[in-house]
Order: C-alpha cells, then sequence, then structure tokens
C-alpha cells in the first residue's frame, strides 16, 4: 500500500524550475498579463523544453519505480499560473512521462504558503521572490540557478550534493566566522562546541528523507544482490580539521550518513564537483555556486542565515 502523503517525501516544484520558461516570461514582461494567457493558450500543445531542476525531478521520480508498493516520494507541482494557462505545462509533464499529479495553481500569487499543506521537504522555483519569502518563514526552499546540463538516460543514479552550514545546519558557526572573518575563532568555537549537535537548517529535512530512501535501498540490495542503487548523497563544505568534527556530530546525531563527505579547506567546491557529477547542489552562498564548473551542474542558492543579510549601510 502506497505511502499517505504525510510519510512520503514530497518535493513541490514551479514550472519555472522543471521547465524553460524564459520565452513565455518575456511575453508576460513585454506585453503583460493578457497577452501572456492568450499566448499559453495558443501554445497549449507546445512541449516545453526541459529546465534545471528537470532531471533532479525524472531521477527522483523513479525511486517510485523501485518500490511501487511504498511510492515513497511525490512531486507536487506549484504554479502562478491559472489552471488554463497551466494546461501547458501539465501536457509537458504528460508529454515526458513524469508520475506528478497533484499541483496548485495560484492565479498570479505566490505558492509558497501551502508547502506544508502538502509536506514539502523542498521548494524550487527559479522566482527569487516566491523563494526568499517561503525562506523568510522557515520553510525549505531553494532558487535554481542557470545552467545546461546534460541529461544522460542511461545513468540511473540521483547524486545529490549539499553543502553543510546554512543548508543542513543553522547560521550559528558561520555567524561565528562573519562577525570578524577570523578562522581561528570559528575553529576555536567549534572545538568548545564539538559535542553538541548543530540545529537544523532549512533543508535537514530533505537530507534526512534522502537518508531514509537509502536505507530502502540497502534492504532491497540486501533481499536481491543484483540491486542497483539509486540515491548517492555527498556533503560538500569549506570546513577543514578541527571544524569537522562537529559536522561528524551533527549527522550521528540525525542517525544518517553521507555516501561522500569532502571537507575542503576552502579549496574550490567545483574541482570535487566536476568529479561527482550531482544532479542539484544546494550552497547558500553565491560565491561558491558562481565558482562550480562552467555552468554544466544545477545549482540551487538557499538564500538562508548570515551568509545572505545585508551589510548595515554606512552611517
Amino acid at each position: 500500500m502506497p505511502f499517505p502523503i504525510e510519510q512520503k517525501l514530497v518535493i513541490g516544484v514551479a514550472s519555472s524550475a522543471l521547465f524553460d520558461l524564459s520565452e513565455s516570461h518575456q511575453v508576460y514582461l513585454e506585453q503583460g498579463a493578457e497577452a501572456y494567457r492568450s499566448y499559453q493558450e495558443r501554445q497549449r500543445e507546445v512541449v516545453l523544453e526541459r529546465g534545471v531542476a528537470f532531471s533532479f525531478i525524472r531521477r527522483f521520480l523513479s525511486i517510485n519505480k523501485c518500490f511501487p508498493q511504498q511510492a515513497p516520494v511525490e512531486v507536487v507541482l506549484f504554479s502562478r499560473n491559472s489552471p488554463e494557462t497551466g494546461l501547458r505545462v501539465m501536457h509537458s509533464i504528460a508529454h515526458y512521462g513524469l508520475d506528478i499529479s497533484r499541483a496548485a495553481f495560484m492565479n498570479g500569487k505566490s505558492p509558497y504558503a501551502y508547502l506544508p499543506a502538502f509536506n514539502a521537504s523542498l521548494f524550487l522555483s527559479a522566482n527569487e521572490e516566491d523563494v526568499k519569502s517561503a525562506i523568510a518563514v522557515n520553510y525549505p526552499a531553494g532558487l535554481v540557478l542557470p545552467s545546461r546540463s546534460a541529461d544522460d538516460e542511461d545513468d540511473i543514479e540521483l547524486r545529490v550534493a549539499f553543502d553543510f552550514d546554512g543548508v543542513l545546519a543553522d547560521d550559528e558557526s558561520e555567524t561565528v566566522f562573519k562577525r570578524n572573518n577570523d578562522l581561528d575563532e570559528f575553529h576555536a568555537h567549534e572545538r568548545l562546541h564539538v559535542a553538541r549537535p548543530h540545529q537544523p537548517g532549512p533543508l535537514a529535512d530533505l537530507f534526512q528523507k534522502l537518508a531514509m530512501m537509502q536505507a530502502l535501498e540497502q534492504q532491497a540490495e540486501r533481499d536481491d544482490p543484483g540491486y542497483r542503487r539509486i540515491v548517492r548523497i555527498a556533503i560538500i563544505t569549506a570546513r577543514s580539521a578541527p571544524s569537522h568534527e562537529r559536522v561528524v556530530t551533527t549527522l550521528k546525531s540525525w542517525g544518517v550518513t553521507a555516501d561522500e563527505t569532502f571537507f575542503l579547506g576552502g579549496m574550490d567546491k567545483g574541482r570535487v564537483l566536476s568529479v561527482f557529477k550531482p544532479h542539484i547542489f544546494f550552497d547558500d552562498q553565491l560565491t561558491h555556486l558562481r565558482a562550480g564548473p562552467g555552468g554544466t551542474i544545477p545549482m540551487v542558492h538557499v538564500p538562508f542565515g548570515i551568509a545572505n543579510r545585508r551589510a548595515p549601510e554606512p552611517a
């Protein structure tokens, strides 16, 4: 029997993240809402091109194909469109064979307020205002950044990479570092609190539920040695020894772990990302995302915490 939605790992995705809506958005900007509505209705049968989050969502949904009885994951479409203008999006979803049946159409309003109603552990959108509004009320959200990554359909893995501070954990330690831009003070703080786990950050629930999917896969592997795992998780953080210990303490307290964990000590994350090749990478700092390997990896900005607060205006 499929899991009820309260027990599933649910991801909310905006049509702007799932598909390339740049052309229709330009119509909206240049000609207004009525012209946009007419344009989408005329283009209803024209399939949209794949967007930044498409390969991630496609692979994420494949988890249900391996566990059809439980169907442990779900994707919900969250759209600013009306149901009428959203028909093109739903037609495109059907064309690509994506198992997405639930949707919320908001007729121009932001959909983030409904994330808890659908038990969503993540909301992906290309609308910066919507993402920041969600984060402001402690809902898990990320802004997809433009990229043109290849989607190798013969590759069955789902590789997801996370920064640690400000993404999986809160920004307590980043705040200590940024207070004086002092690495020694940061390390001293982490040594002092090494036995105290971090408070969860905005995507901690997503990470923990992905780890639960891995547990399902481990059992499947025990039942069938020929089973090929789908989910592979990495943590890629600028931390280094000795501050790495508190990361381990935190993950242990949550009862989860990553397949691969990198403590880079400030080294360019792109060097690791280009090898791991995640289908999505979450970071709270735009400088790290912009330094990625040539726009070939789907990058998501999580605008949370001290790294995203504006500096005070000079007096």
